[in-house]
């Protein structure tokens, strides 16, 4: 397969969600990690270090620019296979049951992913962007505690958050077995782990990153003035 099918043919773009998926279910398991440190004791100053530790290391740094043009090109052949998956159903069904004929998420996926994308652009323009942009002109990183803490004030911003998080949860129920499946990583015997694992994956991370603004806008968690800066 050259690299023209890969972004054309249907399988070809399986392929590439399967391994952009994979990366970002990856990712998630670092992300989660790191901001789930602030719900354990010192979390201020285990936060502080590891998103140090990430935003100057110059490994991370050049993988992070794979991975945003990874979570661009999972979004856009996603949205390509869907409206591909649509076209080849102009005529509806004379009898029409949603759950007899596919499931409430390949109906879906459109919106489920606009939310994602809605929710992915906020979230890049609320933390990662100013942060790498002060690090850019200053030499300085910001801090992201206490910008957590006082973005997550507003009311709206923590309900948007909440639906594109449990929009997430909704795409990994499907994307998680999905992409080892078409990877080929899921055979009959692994299954029905690979499946298990899956679910507990798509429901336990997003509720980790629910948690994180909800107890920031009802005050949970120590704010930022109550600690000592961590010297960078």
């Amino acid at each position: 397969m050259n690299w023209k099918h890969a972004f054309t043919s249907s399988i070809g773009k399986k392929l590439v969600m399967g391994i952009t998926g994979i990366s970002l279910i990856a990712f998630l398991c670092v992300h989660v990690y790191v901001n789930a440190l602030i719900f354990v004791p010192d979390g201020y100053h285990k936060y502080e270090v590891a998103a140090h530790f990430l935003g100057s290391n110059p490994l991370t740094r050049i993988a992070e620019i794979g991975l945003l043009l990874g979570i661009i090109l999972h979004i856009v052949q996603g949205l390509m296979l869907w409206s591909q998956n649509r076209s080849k159903r102009p005529v509806k069904y004379a009898v029409y049951d949603g759950k007899a004929n596919s499931t409430w998420y390949s109906r879906s996926m459109g919106l489920l992913g606009t939310l994602i994308l809605i929710f992915l652009v906020l979230h890049l323009a609320h933390f990662w962007a100013p942060n790498r942009w002060q690090q850019l002109t200053t030499g300085h990183e910001r801090n992201l505690y206490a910008e957590m803490e006082a973005i997550f004030q507003n009311g709206i911003v923590v309900i948007v958050y909440i639906l594109g998080c449990i929009s997430l949860a909704w795409h990994l129920m499907h994307g998680f077995w999905s992409a080892f499946q078409t990877l080929g990583l899921s055979t009959a015997k692994y299954r029905p782990i690979i499946n298990g694992i899956g679910i507990a994956f798509s429901i336990l991370v997003p509720l980790l990153f629910i948690a994180m603004p909800v107890a920031f806008y009802f005050g949970w968690l120590p704010p930022a003035a109550s600690f000592t800066e961590v010297a960078h």
